[in-house]
């Protein structure tokens, strides 16, 4: 009869436990060099991380008849940043320092924006006269808002 031999409890529990040691670590290293955690930036400074990359925003004017932007017409914009696929701008118009009017879509093709990138200058408050608007174009960065350009512009009455 041939005598097996086996190994003793506490080698194979170290054996697991270095095995298990050697996973989490390889998750880790895997984790930390995904672009989901490349995003988050180095953590030094601890502040918002600058914009990366370059961005544009510009003012489309859908049915001016004179190149202006007046109270009552539709506008969109052509944004786009290398920084991230998915960018968005947030227009915001004020009347004597007081906002009349807000709103925000997506730019961005990875799936369709549900709503309309088609803004419409005119609000239950803002109905009539002229305005002053800033419009940003922004995206996410793990938790953050990460501004990477902004535009403002006047509406005529």
């Amino acid at each position: 009869m041939k005598h097996q031999h086996r190994r003793p409890t506490h080698s194979r529990r170290r054996t697991a436990l270095a095995v298990g040691t050697l996973f989490v670590a390889v998750i880790t290293a895997l984790g930390a060099s995904s672009p989901a955690m490349a995003a988050k930036g180095s953590g030094g400074g601890g502040g918002k991380p600058a914009p990366s990359g370059s961005s544009t925003l510009s003012l489309v004017l859908l049915d001016s008849t004179d190149g202006v932007a007046h109270f009552g017409q539709q506008v969109t914009f052509d944004a786009s940043s290398s920084a991230t696929t998915e960018p968005h701008v947030s227009l915001k118009c004020s009347q004597n320092g007081v906002v009349v009017y807000t709103t925000q879509a997506g730019y961005y093709a990875s799936y369709p924006w549900p709503w309309t990138q088609t803004m419409t200058l005119s609000s239950g408050a803002w109905t009539g006269g002229a305005a002053e608007c800033s419009a940003s174009l922004y995206y996410f960065n793990g938790s953050k808002t990460v501004t990477a350009a902004t535009l403002g512009f006047h509406v005529d009455a």
